[in-house]
């Protein structure tokens, strides 16, 4: 098992742990309905060291990654980032990421916790001759989620750093103990949401000050509970239960997020550019609404009468509707707002109803 350098904090905050691809995280500390509400209201603080994140070094580092990722990333300058995805030869997803473009590296980091997932499939295609070196950041780099209203707020006292006019997958540099961090303007629960990527060693210090400084703020510690319920609510899919093997990106609406149809070749390129031309996705990523309170698992089976239409990708309960929330990826005659479907669960069917994405939207 591996642990954050910040497991001693979350014990004393009183932390229930999980195992979270081959890590102790903590999955709340004491009150969900308390870390949800401080996000949507005031700010929270969230610990990803979990997250896979890899450093791209070398002068091939564009020019390699560009020729396999989804997205074209050459028009990007230091300080942008960019969503991508790594795609099989059918253009199934085995990876979703964010990458940050620096001035000697590009950092990647896994959007869902895929554990080595992202740099294993990368390293397939470093073949001998490409200059160009990759360095598995998950445990040697730390990140931190600082998310909610008064999230400018608290990164500005903690750290100095004026984030207010940043674009979402952009980014700044900022001394933090000692170390250079990048601060990220991320998607993470529908709020504003910065993230601190910093070497592990700075990681402490890094969210004890964010802590001293947000608590005129009303911080608090979010664990990964309310934190899945927060990006469901925002409509945002991540790498795992939602994006995987089963998926297409154009299933899943990422259409100007995460893929090209214009930057040339990559892995898989092929079968997206054909689902574009002849519009023929067969599933869509949608969002549902359980008339019940339970909460079905990854890949319960969607029926339209009795015929199988889907799956549900991630399912949870949601303080902001207070009802059950859920991804699934129907069939595309069965996707849209208002059609009326039921999810299989524990041997009987519960009814449901897609729901337009985002469930919530922060006014």
């Amino acid at each position: 098992m591996k642990y954050s350098r910040l497991h001693q904090q979350h014990t004393q905050l009183g932390a229930t742990f999980e195992e979270v691809t081959g890590w102790e995280m903590p999955v709340h500390y004491g009150d969900v309905a308390a870390e949800h509400r401080a996000v949507r209201h005031a700010v929270g603080i969230a610990d990803l060291s979990h997250r896979g994140k890899l450093r791209v070094t070398g002068e091939d580092r564009v020019k390699w990654l560009q020729s396999i990722i989804s997205n074209d990333i050459l028009p990007l300058h230091q300080g942008q980032g960019r969503y991508s995805s790594l795609l099989t030869h059918k253009g199934k997803m085995l990876t979703y990421f964010r990458l940050y473009i620096q001035a000697d590296a590009v950092m990647l980091e896994d959007v869902g916790e895929i554990g080595q997932t992202s740099f294993q499939t990368l390293r397939k295609f470093l073949l001998y001759g490409i200059k160009a070196k990759m360095e598995d950041c998950a445990e040697t780099w730390g990140l931190l989620l600082i998310s909610g209203p008064k999230a400018t707020q608290v990164i500005q006292s903690a750290f100095g750093v004026d984030v207010i006019d940043m674009k979402p997958v952009d980014f700044v540099t900022a001394q933090i103990g000692g170390h250079q961090a990048l601060v990220l303007r991320t998607e993470e629960t529908g709020e504003i949401d910065i993230e601190i990527l910093l070497p592990a060693d700075s990681l402490v210090t890094a969210w004890t000050t964010a802590m001293e400084a947000g608590a005129k703020f009303g911080i608090r510690a979010i664990g990964t509970q309310a934190r899945e319920a927060l990006r469901m609510e925002a409509g945002l899919p991540k790498a795992g239960p939602d994006l995987n093997e089963e998926i297409v990106p154009p299933e899943a609406n990422l259409e100007n997020k995460a893929f090209s149809l214009t930057k040339g070749c990559y892995p898989g390129q092929e079968v997206v550019a054909r689902m574009d031309t002849y519009g023929n996705v067969r599933r869509k990523f949608v969002g549902l609404v359980l008339d019940d309170s339970v909460i079905p698992p990854h890949g319960a089976k969607l029926y339209s009468g009795d015929r199988e239409v889907g799956w549900i990708s991630s399912a949870v309960h949601s303080p902001q509707l207070n009802k059950t929330i859920a991804f699934g990826f129907p069939l595309r005659d069965f996707s849209s707002a208002g059609t009326k479907l039921s999810v299989e669960c524990g041997g009987s069917k519960h009814p449901a109803t897609i729901h337009s994405l985002p469930f919530y939207t922060r006014q």
